[in-house]
């Protein structure tokens, strides 16, 4: 869990890329990112970024994304973002009648059928009643979280 209360932003970018061929063609490229504000999921695409395009870049649209939380992978082969709605079955306790509110998830994996069987650990820990209503992958091309970077960076002051 993250410890601070972010918003996931989706930011779509434009930039010429080189092709295999050396020919440069611009491609717009989608992204998501975590932060507290748009002005800060700015702030962090661009600096992201920065250091994969070597070339200028522009932001096309920031927007905040349709996901509660997003499950990441491990998994070598886990590069690709796929988005899950699951439906959540509660009983109305004046009524007693069943009430299905949707959610929306982002999910890392290498396949479908990966995306689901991380949907079903994640949400095989939890008491909660659910249905995958559906998964489909997405165009995103990555998704930065807060801190991950820093983490990664991190050395112990000293070592025992």
């Amino acid at each position: 869990m993250r410890s601070r209360t972010a918003i996931w932003f989706e930011c779509k970018i434009s930039y010429e890329k080189v092709m295999e061929d050396g020919l440069q063609k611009k491609v717009s490229e989608s992204y998501v990112v975590d932060a507290l504000s748009f002005t800060e999921a700015e702030k962090r695409i661009m600096e992201e970024m920065s250091s994969y395009i070597s070339g200028e870049f522009t932001i096309k649209d920031i927007k905040i994304a349709p996901y509660k939380e997003i499950f990441f992978s491990d998994e070598e082969m886990a590069d690709r973002w796929y988005k899950a709605k699951l439906q959540f079955i509660t009983i109305d306790e004046k009524t007693e009648k069943e009430k299905r509110s949707s959610v929306n998830y982002l999910v890392q994996a290498g396949t479908l059928r990966g995306a689901v069987g991380n949907i079903e650990s994640v949400m095989g820990t939890t008491m909660i009643d659910y249905v995958i209503s559906s998964v489909a992958e997405t165009t995103l091309m990555d998704v930065f979280e807060y801190g991950k970077q820093e983490q990664k960076n991190d050395k112990p002051e000293f070592e025992g």
